[in-house]
């Protein structure tokens, strides 16, 4: 049980609840999603040894990558979703709340909790998928040395910098940070629903759904520009879609590493801007709605 002494200021109530969130959450049986990441970076890694390095490099990144951002998202919806009614079943929340601690305290907590989760779990993941594809660089390097060995050590030099180049670059850190950072825009939006809903199931149904919208909102977004003729209930509905929900797709840098584009600084923060509003704004609409419901 979580206990918060009174002497306690502000920024460490909420760093507390983030502990034992954290704490709460790590014993979920989530992390085994990632053995799953594990089994299918490894297996990956065997037949992908047919292609040239190349191809080889961004199949694997695409697959690593694509499986860090499924997995972070799966884990904010269905971490996130649980946190306020499984409080609520097991009456923490009132001995919580009977303390010194606001409401907006408490579920700033739980979100700092689920962040660092995030944070570890994308950390685990990158060190995996980073290892796997030194791995796979070396024996490309030595597949190389062998094979140009009669080469000028110009032919060769130039060769080893192809091979470099093609495995790592800052840009793979770019890609992962906004992984999180999508994730973590994922997890503010359950938090949000959780603020109201008494189900975790509503919650995590319901943020499943946000989640696919969200990747389809710019979608939404240009037909509603593009269709100036259409009826106005359309547009309407459309223009509420592309407002409420988080446009996810605006937050995916990982098509370009994967294609080989080198990822410009102003789209690198405007994307993290892009993401620390949205965080801001449905953490502060969740502690609104929460500051007002009945428990």
């Amino acid at each position: 049980m979580l206990r918060l002494p009174i002497q306690l200021g502000f920024p460490f109530r909420i760093w507390a609840i983030a502990q034992a969130t954290l704490t709460e959450l790590a014993r979920m049986k989530a992390f085994a999603f990632l053995l799953i990441f594990s089994l299918i970076v490894i297996g990956n890694s065997a037949f992908l040894a047919r292609l040239s390095f190349a191809e080889e490099f961004q199949m694997l990144k695409d697959i690593s990558l694509g499986a860090m951002s499924v997995f972070s998202a799966m884990l904010a919806i269905f971490g996130t979703a649980s946190l306020i009614p499984k409080d609520i079943e097991d009456r923490t929340i009132y001995t919580i709340l009977s303390k010194p601690v606001h409401r907006y305290e408490y579920l700033f907590g739980k979100l700092m909790g689920i962040f660092l989760l995030l944070a570890i779990s994308i950390l685990i993941m990158f060190v995996l998928f980073a290892a796997v594809l030194f791995y796979r660089q070396q024996a490309v390097i030595s597949q190389t040395i062998a094979e140009l060995g009669s080469a000028s050590s110009g032919e060769l030099e130039d060769a080893l910098k192809q091979i470099q180049s093609a495995a790592f670059n800052k840009d793979l850190v770019l890609a992962t940070i906004i992984i999180f950072l999508k994730s973590a825009v994922i997890a503010a939006v359950t938090l949000l629903i959780s603020s109201f809903s008494t189900s975790a199931i509503y919650g995590m149904i319901t943020s499943t759904a946000v989640y696919f919208i969200g990747h389809l909102q710019a979608i939404a977004r240009n037909y509603w520009i593009e269709q100036e003729t259409q009826d106005w209930w359309v547009q309407g509905v459309l223009a509420l879609v592309a407002l409420l929900f988080p446009d996810l797709q605006a937050l995916n840098l990982t098509d370009a590493v994967v294609a080989g584009t080198t990822i410009p600084p102003e789209v690198f923060w405007k994307t993290t801007l892009l993401g620390c509003a949205y965080i801001m704004t449905y953490s502060a609409l969740a502690a609104y709605l929460f500051s007002g419901r009945e428990l």
